[in-house]
C-alpha cells in the first residue's frame, strides 16, 4: 500500500510535470492538446488609470451598491437585481424594476464583468464607470434623476466622509461621477478565480472530471472557443442569434447597422452553472436547453445528449470561489 505521503508527492510531482509538458500530461490525455487554449482567471481585472482600486473607493462602492435611498422609490439597489445570493444575478427571465415594471433584457451577473470590453447585452457603454449610472436613471430600473440622487447622499455624514477619503483631490466629491468610479471599483473586486478549471489549467489535473474534461475537448473542438476564449471567456463581441421567444434587435439599437440586427454582446460563462436562466430575454431555462440552442444557432449542428452533458460539465467546472465581501450597515 501506498502511504499518505507518497500519495501526496506523486499527486505533486504529477502537477509539476503538468506544467512542464511532462510524463503527466501522456497520463492525462488531455492536458497537452487543450490546456494551452485557455487562460486562468487573474485575481483582478485591468484598472484604468483614472480610477485606482483603493480601499477607500471600494468600500464607498460597496455602500452605494447596496444603498436604495439612490433609487426613485427608495427600496431598490444594484443589489436588488445582482443579488450575491443568486450568482451576483436575480435568477428571473426579467428583472422587476420602479413600481413593477419588467424590464427588456434578462440581468447579466456582475462577476467578472472587470474583464468584459463592453458593457450591457448591446455594448452600448465601453467600461462599468459608463455603465454605473444607467440602471440608477433607467425608468424600467431605478428611476431616479442623478441630481436627486447626489442631494439624498449629501445628507448623510458618513457619506459626506467616505466620498472626501475615496477622493481628496476633489473639492466637492459627491458627484456623478464619482459615484459611478466609487460603484467601478466595487465591481472590480468580484472575481471567481479558482475554479476546478483554473486549478486543472494551473497543473492540477485532478482538480476536474474525467467527464469535465471530454466536454474541455468537445468545447473546442466544437468551435465553441472561438467566441468563448480568454480567461473569462467572452470575446466581449457581438454575434447574431435569435433565440426563441426574442424578437429583441440587440446592438442594432445602439449602432442602426443592419449588420447588428440580432446581435448580442458574447456572455461570460464563468460561473454559467449558477448564473441561470439564459439568453437576452431569460427564456433559456436550463444550461442543457442553452447548450442545444447554441448549437444550433452557433454551430449549425445538433449536438447528442451526450455531448450535451459532457459541455455542462465542463462549464459547471467554471463556478470559482465567490468573492469576499461585507453587507454595509448603511447610514
Amino acid at each position: 500500500m501506498t502511504s499518505p505521503s507518497k500519495a501526496v508527492s506523486a499527486v505533486a510531482l504529477g502537477c509539476l510535470l503538468a506544467l512542464g509538458g511532462g510524463a503527466a500530461v501522456a497520463e492525462d490525455g488531455y492536458y497537452g492538446d487543450y490546456a494551452d487554449r485557455f487562460e486562468p482567471l487573474p485575481a483582478l481585472p485591468p484598472i484604468p488609470a483614472d480610477n485606482p482600486l483603493t480601499d477607500e473607493r471600494v468600500e464607498l462602492g460597496n455602500f452605494l451598491f447596496f444603498e436604495p435611498r439612490i433609487s426613485s422609490s427608495g427600496i431598490i439597489s444594484c443589489a436588488t437585481c445582482h443579488n450575491p445570493a443568486l450568482g451576483w444575478a436575480d435568477r428571473i427571465p426579467r428583472s422587476v424594476g420602479h413600481e413593477g415594471q419588467v424590464g427588456e433584457r434578462n440581468t447579466p451577473t456582475v462577476l467578472n464583468s472587470g474583464f468584459l470590453e463592453a458593457q450591457f447585452w448591446d455594448g452600448r457603454e465601453p467600461d462599468l464607470e459608463g455603465q454605473a449610472l444607467g440602471p440608477i436613471e433607467a425608468e424600467v430600473e431605478m428611476a431616479m434623476d442623478l441630481d436627486a440622487a447626489i442631494e439624498r447622499l449629501e445628507g448623510f455624514d458618513l457619506y459626506q466622509a467616505m466620498f472626501r477619503d475615496a477622493f481628496p483631490e476633489d473639492d466637492d466629491p459627491i458627484n456623478a461621477d464619482n459615484v459611478a468610479k466609487a460603484l467601478a471599483g466595487f465591481q472590480r473586486t468580484l472575481n471567481t478565480p479558482h475554479s476546478p478549471f483554473d486549478r486543472y489549467l494551473q497543473g492540477d489535473l485532478q482538480a476536474l472530471t474525467e467527464k469535465q474534461k471530454r466536454g474541455m475537448a468537445s468545447f473546442v473542438d466544437n468551435g465553441c472557443i472561438a467566441c468563448h476564449r480568454g480567461p473569462n471567456l467572452t470575446d466581449s463581441d457581438f454575434h447574431r442569434i435569435q433565440v426563441p421567444g426574442s424578437e429583441d434587435k440587440g446592438r442594432y439599437e445602439v449602432t442602426g447597422e443592419e449588420r447588428d440586427k440580432y446581435a448580442f454582446r458574447t456572455p461570460s460563462l464563468r460561473n454559467v452553472a449558477v448564473t441561470y436562466p439564459y439568453m437576452n430575454n431569460g427564456g433559456t431555462e436550463t444550461l442543457e436547453e442553452a447548450t442545444m440552442i447554441m448549437g444550433q444557432e452557433m454551430l449549425g449542428r445538433d449536438f447528442s445528449d451526450e455531448e450535451v452533458a459532457e459541455l455542462v460539465a465542463f462549464m459547471e467546472s467554471l463556478t470559482g470561489k465567490m468573492p469576499d465581501f461585507d453587507i454595509p450597515a448603511l447610514p
